[in-house]
């Protein structure tokens, strides 16, 4: 497609008629235009238009001065937009579409929401939520900028005084590299933000920055809400939390005690301290508070790849449960993205990170959240965008876990039945289709609960825990077999009758050291991998050797699943009251050989709080699952009463 043309519009253009000023509706799509296109002199002379729609182009961009002052809708979905800041063009703008722009982030929905305050509706729903949003950042923003020129003012010396033009330009600066708020996935909006800000307290000489025209909205006849109720404020009002208030919701922590020895005693490492921030019931069905049944089955924290360290981690995480995958950012228990499959059961989430090249020949750095359940797919999710970018008909039957593997960003292990397969997602092409491929099949006696390749050889061998015990494969890929059955069997008990029994706990505390449960009850294992290996020989089940045992729940109940924090040597699991025990394991594992036989007591216990606390007739709940990012800033735990908690580390 090449430059439009006046016949075209008037061809393409409602209602018909021979002159350009009175089209109403114009409808560009699935012309293959790029932004050089579209001719700010030819489009300027449409000045009755109302409705535009440009869907299913390859515009990066809209000129700036195109001139359609009178525009109520337009449509622009798949496209490869990459900036909304053209949209202040548009101030009469009420109805926007921009899904499927893979280049469009959080923090550009909120910028469309400042620039538009008109908007009623974005991407065929209601916008008010988003504009609450943007209210409430845009008001703590601006009281930190204020505050910051304060600051900067009182430090300038009269020399500095005088040379005014260099001391505003310097605030700017100092403005956007030090004023923060809220959650690191809306960085790009709050400089953004912060930056206009600063420019406007500097034209005006230092004065109150006005507000912003927003849409009015019923909170703002509401008292000022105090900084820790106004984090409440900021979630997305489809995104039902609990009914707490403020000081509920920001309690602080239970207090946690230590079996054997008071916290922080001789010996010993100072306890965690961890507050609860939020209870959230981002899952459940039709949005009702009144939903406790929901099953949560599994939750990720997204890895901070743009920090350029394998073990760094960002704010967010990622919990599925029931019809749908929530994306969250812990500081401010806002849901990010929710994605939903009616009919689908998610129980299991995955990150990985891939570099896109663009049809104009540009790389992009995407972060990849894969889901997989009840239907057998493995649903591939660009977060930052916020849509389902793949889809990978996996297996007929329903697929119990899946991970990444940590040296290949495409390669993923999946399982279902009694059979673990590693695929090879690819890179997405230009159209962001993946074209997976499948490497290997492994195959096991019994139903696979947890996968986890070995941390000093990932590329070699994969853990798995079994409802039959743990085992082990040989995932070289520069072997002939592409189908291989069980390389070894791990043996955790003397006693011939405890072998073969469930693992449903599976972890690495560090390159060498591995934590299971299930095999012993009440207790954790902790065993090495290199010495329990370097045993085996030529033998098919190998007894593991044991480092220490740590003590746990005594319940028979099953599929409690473990986590680890390596950077913190630390191990988590939960239980059937509702507790979160915590083992600081480094201390454990530096004692001279051999341990007591006993069973080590958890560093602390965190203990859900009381059903009257959370103001839901939750009567009791169990926690299954609990991961914390690597340096224990933030910790989440889902529930079988479809709560997620998450607390921070004081």
């Amino acid at each position: 497609m090449g430059p439009l043309s006046a016949r075209l519009l008037m061809q393409r253009g409602r209602p018909k008629c021979d002159r350009l000023g009175k089209i109403r509706s114009l409808d560009l799509s699935g012309l293959k235009l790029l932004s050089e296109h579209l001719d700010p002199k030819l489009l300027c002379r449409l000045k009755q238009l109302q409705e535009l729609d440009l869907s299913n182009n390859q515009l990066e961009t809209l000129p700036a001065n195109l001139g359609l002052s009178h525009l109520r809708v337009l449509r622009c979905a798949n496209n490869q937009l990459g900036d909304v800041t053209f949209l202040c063009q548009f101030p009469e703008l009420q109805e926007l579409s921009l899904e499927g722009n893979p280049f469009l982030t959080v923090s550009d929905n909120l910028k469309v929401s400042f620039l538009l305050p008109k908007l009623r509706k974005v991407n065929g729903k209601d916008a008010s939520s988003t504009s609450t949003q943007v209210e409430n950042l845009n008001r703590e923003l601006t009281s930190r900028v204020t505050a910051h020129w304060e600051k900067f003012m009182a430090t300038l010396g009269p020399e500095e005084e005088a040379e005014k033009a260099k001391a505003q330009a310097d605030f700017v600066r100092s403005a956007v590299r030090d004023v923060r708020y809220g959650p690191e996935s809306l960085s790009e909006f709050t400089q953004w933000r912060v930056q206009m800000i600063s420019e406007e307290l500097v034209a005006s000489s230092g004065t109150q920055v006005a507000e912003p025209d927003m849409p009015e909205s019923p909170t703002e006849a509401a008292a000022a809400p105090e900084p820790r109720a106004r984090l409440v404020a900021l979630k997305r009002l489809d995104d039902v939390p609990l009914s707490l208030s403020p000081s509920k919701r920001v309690c602080t922590s239970p207090s946690a005690w230590v079996e054997g020895s008071p916290v922080g005693s001789e010996g010993s490492q100072p306890a965690l301290k961890l507050e609860p921030l939020h209870f959230l019931q981002c899952h459940s069905k039709n949005n009702s508070p009144q939903d406790l049944e929901t099953q949560l089955w599994a939750c990720a924290f997204e890895p901070a790849w743009e920090e350029g360290h394998s073990r760094a981690t960002s704010q967010t995480v990622a919990t599925c449960g029931g019809e749908a995958v929530c994306v969250i950012d812990c500081q401010t228990g806002i849901v990010l993205h929710k994605y939903k499959v009616p009919g689908e059961e998610f129980f299991s989430v995955a990150w990985t990170a891939l570099t896109v090249v663009t049809q104009a020949g540009h790389k992009k750095r995407w972060s990849v959240l894969a889901a997989a359940g009840l239907r057998g797919l493995v649903r591939l999710l660009h977060v930052r965008a916020g849509f389902c970018c793949g889809v990978i008909r996996a297996h007929k039957k329903a697929i119990a876990t899946l991970c990444f593997s940590p040296t290949h960003e495409t390669h993923l292990f999946t399982s279902y039945d009694k059979r673990i397969i590693l695929w090879d997602i690819g890179v997405p092409n230009h159209d962001y289709e993946f074209q997976a491929s499948q490497l290997l099949t492994l195959d096991t006696t019994s139903i696979p609960l947890r996968l986890c390749p070995v941390a000093s050889c990932p590329d070699a061998y994969l853990l798995a825990g079994c409802e039959g015990g743990c085992c082990c494969w040989d995932v070289r890929l520069d072997q002939p077999q592409k189908r291989r059955v069980c390389e070894v069997e791990f043996d955790f008990s003397e006693d011939s009758e405890a072998s073969g029994r469930r693992v449903d706990g599976l972890a690495f505390v560090n390159e060498d050291v591995v934590a299971s449960k299930g095999n012993g009850l009440g207790t954790i294992c902790l065993w090495s991998w290199s010495q329990t290996w370097a045993g085996r020989g030529s033998q098919s089940t190998v007894a593991v050797v044991v480092l220490a045992r740590l003590q746990w729940s005594p319940t028979e109940l099953a599929y409690f699943s473990l986590s680890a924090c390596p950077d913190e040597g630390t191990v988590l699991c939960g239980d059937e009251e509702g507790n979160v025990w915590i083992y600081e394991v480094r201390h454990i594992l530096e004692q001279p050989r051999p341990l007591p036989a006993a069973p080590q007591p958890p560093t602390q216990i965190l203990k859900w709080p009381q059903p009257w606390a959370l103001g839901q007739a939750v009567t009791k709940t169990m926690v299954n699952t609990v991961v914390a990012n690597p340096s224990l800033t933030y910790l989440t735990a889902l529930t079988d009463s479809n709560i997620v908690a998450v607390w921070k580390r004081q």
